[in-house]
């Protein structure tokens, strides 16, 4: 998976000048003998000058994520601002008590350390990630360090992304638009730019030497799905424009995703639907997300990091008929009707996503667009079923009021058939019902959903935390109700 940050973690344990120093020492040794692929600072801190030789001493080893070991009480100030000075993702562990052989030369009162260390974290409004339970053997800080990865994979993300877009949204998709303020804030850069900029670029790829390579690949990830030979050549020139682009205009960034107007001039101008181009950009790690939704593929590539692999975006489209429910889902899987829904898009959910891709024209486009002639313009989605896989369905959205807020919400995709058409699957969440009336609609989400494959709510959870998110949303049990749930 490109276009995603390598992680090199570093390990660093704190001491509290009136504890022996060989406790922590001891103590972080076993939790790097235990981990094995970190590396191990000998630096112990003490002070702010041990603090600044620790940072030192990481910096100079390829250290991007820290983990900051309280193997004693700690000094609370220099441990602390070991994340500052570090300035990357960190994460506070502490050390459990070794036996009860041990409770009076060898305790180490890290748990009671702990509490200082976050009151100063906080003192200082420094953001660091502290686990659920922080306090543990080495065998449980392992288990911690393995969590905290994805969550410091995305930070790093974060900092080293721009977002290209182009184009103003389509007519009536004010629900995909909301202030940027908070994406810098983050941390990302965004350029946007003219569809007519995108245009340019690609008529000037017209003919460009590279387009015959990339049908052959073209064709070699389709097989028997590839039912529109003939629209292959415009969509690797397309292809090639925006990988072009991304190294074009990367700048001082390490990381590029796209934000792209996809219809209905798109297919007037260009000739084609740009589905399967944007399926194959996020099976490689550059999500491109539909209807120049910034906040989407925002939320895409967040997934793309903490998973390490491919993600989809998808509306959160249509109920599933009840007469398809009491034959292929009630009785078979333990959910109801409403817990239900189809996942759809036109056709950028990655080939690997489905059970069987097959290259299409966009059905709704050719109503508008050619009903009464062969698909031509409106060939070039990527269709078929999503295939049967967990999944956490989430969105991170800045708000109309110039804030951020987001949801999570783990559930599956049902091996059940479709029977319809696009990239699409049958969903269900327990407590969808709920979830979509009391979070979706009450905290005016918009109608696109990133999905990750895999349950990664906790990483999710873990991250949004870090950055800050006010309000993180989750689908409740019926036991808790919703603050806006009618009670009666």
């Amino acid at each position: 998976m490109r276009n995603i940050p390598k992680i090199k973690l570093g390990l660093v344990s704190v001491s509290r000048d009136c504890f022996p120093i060989q406790l922590s020492e001891q103590r972080r040794a076993a939790v790097a003998a235990a981990y094995g692929d970190i590396y191990e600072s000998k630096v112990t801190v003490e002070n702010e000058v041990d603090m600044l030789k620790a940072v030192e001493d990481i910096k100079a080893n390829g250290v991007n994520a820290l983990v900051v070991f309280l193997g004693n009480f700690g000094p609370e100030t220099p441990e602390v601002l070991l994340a500052k000075y570090f300035g990357g993702p960190t994460m506070y562990v502490a050390a459990a008590e070794d036996g009860a052989d041990t409770l009076i030369n060898g305790r180490g009162d890290a748990y009671c350390g702990m509490l200082n260390c976050s009151y100063n974290l906080g003192l200082r409004n420094i953001p660091a990630h502290i686990p659920s339970y922080p306090v543990g053997t080495p065998d449980d800080i392992v288990k911690m360090i393995d969590d905290f990865v994805p969550v410091a994979r995305t930070i790093l993300g974060l900092a080293g992304l721009k977002i290209i877009s182009f184009g103003p949204r389509p007519q009536d998709f004010l629900a995909c638009n909301a202030p940027i303020q908070q994406i810098f804030n983050l941390g990302v850069e965004i350029q946007e730019n003219s569809e007519l900029d995108l245009l340019v670029a690609f008529n000037a790829h017209k003919d460009d030497p590279r387009i015959p390579g990339v049908i052959a690949d073209m064709e070699k990830e389709l097989g028997g799905g590839n039912k529109m030979p003939g629209i292959l050549p415009k969509l690797a020139q397309y292809e090639l424009t925006l990988l072009d682009w991304m190294e074009k205009h990367k700048g001082s960034r390490e990381y590029v995703v796209f934000a792209n107007k996809c219809w209905p001039a798109f297919q007037t101008e260009f000739g084609f639907v740009p589905c399967y181009v944007n399926s194959r950009l996020a099976s490689q790690g550059i999500p491109v997300s539909c209807e120049v939704d910034i906040y989407g593929v925002l939320s895409e590539y967040i997934g793309t990091c903490v998973t390490g692999a491919s993600v989809t975006l998808l509306d959160i489209n249509n109920s599933v008929p009840a007469d398809m429910y009491e034959t292929d889902i009630k009785g078979k899987f333990d959910y109801t009707l409403t817990d239900t829904f189809m996942g759809f898009h036109c056709g950028n959910t990655p080939m690997c996503r489905l059970n069987q891709g097959e290259l299409k024209y966009q059905l709704i486009m050719r109503r508008l667009l050619e009903p009464d002639s062969p698909p031509d313009i409106t060939r070039g989605t990527l269709e078929g079923d999503i295939a049967a896989d967990k999944i956490t369905f989430f969105r991170l959205q800045g708000t109309a009021e110039g804030g951020l807020k987001s949801y999570i919400a783990q559930g599956e995709v049902l091996p059940v058939p479709t029977r319809s058409f696009g990239g699409i699957g049958i969903f269900a969440i327990p407590e969808m019902g709920r979830f979509y009336r009391h979070v979706l609609i009450a905290d005016r989400y918009p109608h696109h959903g990133a999905v990750a494959f895999g349950h990664v709510g906790r990483a999710l959870f873990d991250l949004f935390a870090y950055l800050g998110v006010p309000k993180i949303s989750y689908n409740q049990p019926a036991s808790l109700p919703y603050p806006t749930e009618n009670p009666f």
